[in-house]
């Protein structure tokens, strides 16, 4: 996805009461999901803009930008709204890890007859300090 310059007329998302949409972040390669997030509308301009997947982080209460102090960025390739406005898939290039606890996937566990398996790759282990 091109670096979108200048002002804009985006799409009008359809925030929760927290001014915030859930966005899906899915490898554009593979379509494997990567991990779920939240945008408000100052996050959602910012992956436009940059072109680089932009969160907004409910525990910090501030945006992030994904992979900004660990390098595993998220290049945006497409974005997706679902029928409501009130939904983001987000197809990336994925660098190195998505989740903090250093699988490439959040969704690295599977339930199996009621116990969680581990199923995904880990690329780093989290003492590393990334994110």
């Amino acid at each position: 996805m091109a670096r979108i310059e200048g002002m804009v007329e985006l799409p009008e998302l359809k925030y929760d009461a927290n001014g915030l949409v859930p966005a899906i972040a899915q490898d554009a390669a593979t379509g494997e999901v990567l991990m779920l997030a939240y945008m408000n509308a100052e996050a959602w301009r910012a992956t436009i803009e940059t072109g680089y997947a932009t969160y907004y982080s409910r525990s910090r209460s501030k945006l992030w930008v994904k992979g900004e102090t660990s390098g595993n960025r998220q290049r945006v390739t497409e974005l997706y709204l679902d029928c409501d406005l009130d939904a983001v898939l987000i197809r990336v290039e994925q660098t190195g890890a998505a989740c903090h606890t250093g699988f490439r996937s959040c969704f690295y566990r599977r339930l199996d007859d009621g116990r969680l398996e581990v199923v995904g790759e880990k690329v780093f282990e989290p003492e590393q300090g990334h994110e």
